[in-house]
């Protein structure tokens, strides 16, 4: 028998043994929700078109969108007409309101994306210099980014809310990544200092016994019984655990242009989660066109964000002219670098430096963006240029940083993430 589906079915059995028309309860409800959902998209003036009106809640959601993407001229493709004067203006008092709107009737994801949306939009950054704002806001990277680009605009009555905001974000960032990082640099750093005659529970057997493969011996079975083998570990490879001594070297050059805030701030986390590791000796270096080492910080990564200045121009080989003079060790030195490498300062001696840097035994990593924003603008003739290097630069979302840290410290290949499409 051959089974089929029929294209329009008509009935089926509901939990209770009843018939009930499916083409009912389910295509029509389908069609209303989808007509409700095109109705919001495209604003009031589709009310006709649609055939739908809103009631209760959904009124007050249009409401919220109208405020900001209904506004004279300034409205995403699809929303509302021309003659709209709805917006959200320039009054603290209703912007307040409207941010409470939008977080009773929105998930925390969308309204973290209407909340840019309205800054970029409608020019509210400077509302965001008022205290009752910034307590109505919700928390995420990029407010913080926002925030910290507002840094010197801002009165002393804001700053210690801003503090507040930007500890918050800070916190549930670490909450996330610090377990895991130390987890995975922790096995780094161990696997890192191989020893010859390693502790039994120490002992590296995957490497053991592949460097022991030629002792293997045939040993003939007894009363008719098959042979079996064995290898003899003539050699142990394993790493010891006990050493608390600082054996790797890592500096972080951060570019604090504009466009890295959310970077900014994910590296200034990983920094501080980084220096409390005592077998590391982290460094944090922040630049534009000026460098500033912000190491004496890293105990707090607030003190350390609202210690650098988003925005201005870039020299990369100044800020590595100074990274590189901060090295001791070269062959137990990871230096990354993230940036979106639009460089302002001299290209080819930036160039040199990272050249001399890997010849001289430093592990350098090249990252155009830490954040989860997805592939970055970036200058790719330079990309290209320290790929040719050894140093190919690529995108790292915060949760694979870990293991491009740990690759590092283990002199291993970096795992670059859709390795094909690196520059």
């Amino acid at each position: 028998m051959t089974a089929y589906a029929p294209q329009h079915a008509t009935q089926d059995d509901d939990e209770t043994g009843e018939t009930v028309d499916t083409e009912t309860t389910r295509a029509r409800p389908a069609d209303g929700e989808r007509m409700r959902r095109w109705r919001m998209v495209l604003g009031a003036d589709s009310a006709e078109s649609t055939g739908c009106t809103l009631t209760g809640q959904d009124v007050a959601m249009d409401g919220a969108l109208d405020a900001l993407y209904g506004g004279g001229g300034k409205k995403p493709g699809g929303r509302g007409g021309g003659g709209r004067s709805a917006g959200l203006g320039a009054s603290a008092p209703s912007v307040a309101r409207w941010l409470g709107d939008i977080r009773t009737y929105f998930p925390s994801s969308v309204v973290q994306v209407m909340q840019r949306d309205a800054i970029d939009r409608l020019g509210l950054s400077a509302l965001l210099l008022e205290p009752e704002m910034l307590e109505a806001v919700e928390a995420d990277v990029h407010l913080v980014g926002t925030l910290l680009s507002l840094n010197k605009a801002m009165p002393e009555t804001t700053k210690e809310t801003a503090r507040a905001v930007v500890r918050k974000v800070v916190d549930d960032l670490e909450k996330r990544l610090e377990s895991r990082t130390r987890a995975t640099l922790t096995g780094a750093l161990d696997r890192s200092a191989r020893i010859s005659r390693p502790r039994h529970r120490d002992i590296d057997w995957d490497r053991t016994i592949r460097a022991n493969l030629k002792n293997y011996l045939t040993i003939p079975g007894a009363d008719g019984e098959e042979a079996t083998g064995t290898v003899v570990p003539e050699r142990l490879i394993g790493y010891g655990r006990a050493s608390q001594s600082v054996k790797k070297d890592v500096i972080l050059c951060i570019d604090q242009s504009g466009s890295m805030a959310a970077s900014v701030v994910y590296a200034s986390v990983f920094g501080a989660v980084l220096a409390s590791m005592r077998t590391l000796a982290t460094r944090l270096v922040v630049f534009d066109t000026a460098v500033v080492d912000l190491t004496d910080q890293l105990d707090d990564p607030v003190d350390v964000l609202f210690g650098t200045q988003l925005g201005g121009g870039t020299d990369i080989n100044r800020a590595l002219a100074y990274c590189q003079s901060k090295i001791t060790r070269p062959a137990d030195t990871v230096v990354v670098l993230i940036s979106d490498l639009y460089e302002g300062g001299i290209r080819d001696e930036m160039l040199k430096r990272v050249a001399a840097m890997k010849a001289s035994g430093v592990q350098f990593v090249t990252l155009i963006a830490l954040s989860d924003e997805g592939a970055p603008a970036y200058d790719h003739e330079h990309a290209a240029a320290l790929g040719a290097l050894g140093a190919p630069a690529f995108a790292c979302t915060p949760d694979l940083f870990p293991d491009i840290m740990a690759a590092a410290i283990e002199k291993r290949p970096l795992p670059i993430p859709d390795k094909e499409a690196q520059p």
